[in-house]
């Protein structure tokens, strides 16, 4: 696992070991930032369930201004903060050890807008339905908020339009897929 472009591009990353963490391989995140390549320079961006953090140090390296990183995983974390460190990204990052439900509604008051939200939950349990439904309630997004869920390849999007969202493009791949999706 590497950073794929930008300022830190081709420095290794490190990913929590064992199966609870299942990073995103290199060859997808590369797509995912060739369709958003024209929003993240100067981005904030909202890396959910963030795992070893690869999405949201990909994002910085190619010109976000903040990355958050979430995670409710202790191990995650540590490996999220040597990354940033690794990378000399640390000043441009937060990350939060908590769960992204309580982050939700302990920052949703802040005045700060994310211009992107990515987020990779365990496909299993579908939390992102969850995450959606409490980002709603938040001052956290906008009508141009770009909110980027990853997902099982067979999950049904039918919950995420009746949750308030509208799907403006989706990237399938092999097992699994990225929902682009905006406020209604």
């Amino acid at each position: 696992m590497r950073v794929i472009s930008g300022e830190k591009r081709s420095m290794p990353l490190i990913s929590v070991r064992g199966n609870e963490v299942r990073p995103t391989t290199d060859k997808i995140k590369e797509t995912l930032f060739n369709i958003i390549q024209f929003d993240v320079k100067g981005s904030k961006f909202l890396d959910l369930f963030a795992g070893s953090g690869a999405i949201g140090i990909e994002a910085l390296s190619r010109g976000a201004v903040n990355a958050t990183f979430v995670d409710n995983n202790k191990e995650a974390i540590e490996v999220i903060k040597y990354n940033l460190e690794k990378t000399k990204l640390t000043d441009s990052a937060d990350v939060f050890y908590m769960d992204f439900n309580r982050f939700l509604k302990s920052f949703s008051k802040k005045d700060f807008i994310y211009d992107i939200v990515f987020m990779d939950p365990p496909y299993e349990l579908k939390l992102y339905l969850t995450a959606l439904e409490s980002l709603k309630g938040t001052t956290m997004l906008d009508k141009k908020t770009i909110i980027i869920v990853e997902t099982d390849k067979k999950d049904d999007e039918k919950d995420i339009i009746d949750l308030g969202y509208e799907i403006y493009k989706e990237k399938i791949y092999k097992s699994n897929k990225h929902i682009f999706l905006r406020l209604k």
